[in-house]
């Protein structure tokens, strides 16, 4: 199945739908099908369009389609591979290890990225695209982070919401590519910050 999406399907806070709860899926169909291959479709064409930046993860509700599934890079490192892990109703079952702030940015927040605090192990189950249970550990802290970033998505939470109230953890990212620190009510005018914050 091939899709039409691309990088303009992906939606972007202040949209509202960023902060709704996604659903269960409860049959894995040629729907779901569809579904994963315009996530992939609409990452990739992001991807082209920015030079210093991986697309390493995306949520449904990030294509403005309110389902649990997620879709993970199989290497990070490795821009020419293309390969994605699908994960559907994915969840957290068990918090580990420590807690560190490491910069997070995500395609539904434009340039701006921020110091947010993750565990740096978890433990997941989901189904396969095949309908099969899988559960693992993350393998490293980097994994844990992006999965966090990502079932939070599913909960209608974006990482902003968890440093609403830090004036100092935000940053944008500038035309060469670096991090520069972003103004707190810059960050408000925006329009990201959950209601109760701006």
């Amino acid at each position: 199945m091939k899709s039409t999406y691309t990088k303009d399907n992906i939606i972007t806070l202040p949209n509202p739908h960023l902060r709704e709860r996604s659903a269960r899926i409860r049959a894995i169909d040629s729907k779901t099908t569809q579904l994963i291959n315009d996530m992939l479709a609409a990452t990739l064409d992001w991807e082209k369009s920015r030079p210093h930046e991986v697309a390493v993860a995306l949520a449904a509700v990030q294509i403005d389609q309110l389902y649990r599934a997620v879709i993970v890079r199989e290497d990070f490192d490795d821009k020419d591979n293309k390969n994605f892990t699908v994960l559907i109703n994915p969840e957290i079952v068990k918090y580990e290890g420590e807690i560190t702030s490491e910069q997070e940015g995500c395609l539904s927040v434009k340039d701006v990225y921020g110091m947010v605090p993750r565990h740096s192990k978890i433990r997941i189950k989901a189904l396969d695209m095949s309908g099969r249970e899988v559960r693992f550990k993350s393998p490293n802290a980097f994994i844990a982070r992006v999965l966090q970033h990502e079932i939070d998505h599913t909960n209608g939470i974006c990482f902003v919401d968890h440093i609403a109230k830090q004036k100092d953890a935000f940053y944008i990212l500038n035309d060469k590519g670096d991090l520069d620190p972003y103004p707190y009510e810059k960050v408000v005018k925006s329009g990201i910050l959950p209601d109760e914050e701006a």
